[in-house]
């Protein structure tokens, strides 16, 4: 029996699903709604930092709207993105750290959720940050520490990860 050393286990450390809508108004009020039925989460405004007067973008105006999701209610949801995405996900989703994003083309392709004629179709983005334990080092206030490079999540850890935990299939 190979004992595996609990530090050595990934996790997933967030899940963050965005909503990108383009500009404020009645669209941006019905993607805050739809992410809140969803998630169970009041979602947050994101807001845009350039000025872009091609596309009628404002400095600061919000354009979207994300949920930051943690512990046993980001499983729960990635569990339902990946049904949507058929428990298929491309190998270059994957970042070198071993973080990935994917979008979602509608959210009635999620199990259990039916279209609402009030919200409309949305699309989302869903990013997921992986991390071993001990990461906090990096990231706390106090006594802020480099991690050596044996103690940092590779790519091909998280895919083995993903793979057992979910149960999907990775295609090049």
């Amino acid at each position: 029996m190979e004992k595996k050393n609990p530090m050595m286990v990934p996790r997933i450390e967030k899940v963050v699903v965005n909503i990108g809508v383009g500009s404020s108004g009645e669209k941006l009020v019905k993607a805050e709604t739809l992410l809140g039925r969803l998630t169970g989460r009041k979602p947050v405004r994101t807001i845009s930092k350039h000025k872009i007067p091609a596309w009628n973008l404002k400095k600061r105006e919000p354009i979207g709207c994300k949920v930051t999701l943690r512990g046993k209610e980001a499983e729960e949801f990635l569990k339902k993105s990946f049904v949507a995405k058929d428990n298929t996900i491309k190998q270059s989703v994957f970042d070198s750290d071993g973080n990935f994003s994917f979008g979602i083309h509608e959210y009635i392709d999620m199990p259990g959720v039916k279209y609402d004629p009030d919200i409309g179709i949305f699309g989302m983005n869903i990013s997921t940050t992986m991390e071993l334990p001990g990461y906090r080092i990096k990231k706390r206030r106090i006594l802020k520490k480099r991690i050596p490079s044996s103690s940092l999540l590779k790519k091909d850890e998280s895919i083995e990860f993903i793979k057992k935990k979910f149960g999907i299939s990775i295609s090049e």
